[in-house]
């Protein structure tokens, strides 16, 4: 077994600590990383508080990995020793069903693995994630991080990119489409980048008057105050595309009105409570409300190779392991400019 320490949550009522834990021995198809940075998703807060009510204890949260390769298993040709690499909400799937062959591991028919709080298939113990120092992954769940990417801030595009990538790709944003961002976090930051390198008209939705000039630096050509009511009426059935990045609760139906006959506003943003809308949002004019998770593996090697040529990453503010409860509070006010990332080098050599 490879001895690993990190930090872990071990019931929804106690802080993330010091955590020791064995990961399997790697196998013949296996890549072990020695992580270096580790981006801090709304996802960690949700799960090791148990808010989704799923989370199994011990839970060692983080999927937005980047770090370098320090041993390939016999069978691997993808990747060798001292590269740069990543992984991102998964690593694992079932391999073979139709969406697996598509490459669209994240949405497996069995259920893809999720990077923490999922099943080791091969010591049947639980998979933890990226706060810690190493990590065990099968090659074909590993990412190539493109030369010369800076690693502390590309960490947050294996979740907060390619969540936005996807349905911005998949729902065609591009030159001659107007399309809104609602939330200027973690994932609104990337949303925004991601949309304006794509060619469209990008329009930035904010409850938060002070975010406009932000917002206009990471792309966007316009900023609506959404507590506006004429700015809002202003925007009505104008847009073919709105991504909703926010995770608390919040008005759909006034996003759902802004939309074009045949446009789609799709959710990322996964709050704790479910969402309602009025049914005449969508009749009216033939809208959808659809979904998006995250992306498949090609997807997602696409997203940081894009990124790359466009010269996005995240905006990140690096924080040392022991303020990971900081940053979770933090991260409920909205304080971050706009992803924490957890710099590895401060992980305690022993839990």
């Amino acid at each position: 077994m490879l001895e690993c320490v990190g930090y872990g949550a071990t019931a929804a009522s106690t802080p993330v600590a010091p955590f020791s834990f064995n990961r399997r021995d790697p196998g013949p198809d296996d890549v072990v990383i020695k992580i270096a940075y580790c981006g801090v998703c709304h996802s960690d807060l949700h799960q090791v508080r148990n808010e989704w009510r799923n989370t199994v204890y011990p839970c060692v949260p983080g999927h937005e990995i980047v770090g370098h390769i320090v041993a390939v298993g016999k069978n691997v040709t993808k990747f060798h020793e001292g590269e740069a690499a990543g992984v991102g909400c998964m690593v694992g799937s079932c391999r073979t069903c139709a969406a697996c062959k598509e490459g669209l591991e994240n949405y497996c028919e069995v259920g893809f693995n999720a990077t923490y709080n999922g099943v080791d298939p091969i010591i049947g113990g639980p998979t933890f994630g990226g706060y810690s120092d190493s990590i065990v992954v099968d090659q074909h769940f590993v990412l190539k991080i493109p030369e010369g990417m800076d690693l502390a801030a590309t960490a947050p595009l294996l979740c907060a990119g390619i969540t936005t990538y996807s349905p911005l790709k998949h729902w065609g944003a591009g030159p001659g489409k107007k399309v809104g961002i609602v939330g200027l976090g973690g994932l609104g930051h990337m949303g925004l980048k991601i949309a304006h390198a794509m060619g469209a008209h990008t329009v930035l939705f904010t409850t938060s008057a002070g975010k406009t000039e932000d917002a206009k630096k990471l792309g966007a050509d316009e900023v609506v105050i959404s507590k506006d009511p004429a700015a809002m009426a202003a925007q009505g059935e104008t847009f073919d595309f709105i991504l909703d990045t926010v995770a608390a609760d919040h008005p759909i139906d006034a996003y759902l009105g802004l939309l074009k006959r045949d446009g789609t506003l799709c959710q990322v943003g996964a709050p704790e409570n479910p969402l309602s809308i009025a049914v005449f949002s969508v009749i009216w004019r033939r809208r959808s409300f659809a979904g998006s998770l995250i992306g498949g593996i090609p997807e997602t090697q696409e997203m940081l190779d894009f990124c790359a040529k466009h010269g996005l990453v995240a905006d990140i503010e690096m924080i040392a392991m022991d303020k990971i409860e900081d940053a979770y509070a933090r991260m409920l006010k909205s304080d971050v400019k706009y992803r924490f990332v957890i710099d590895m080098a401060t992980l305690p050599k022993a839990a």
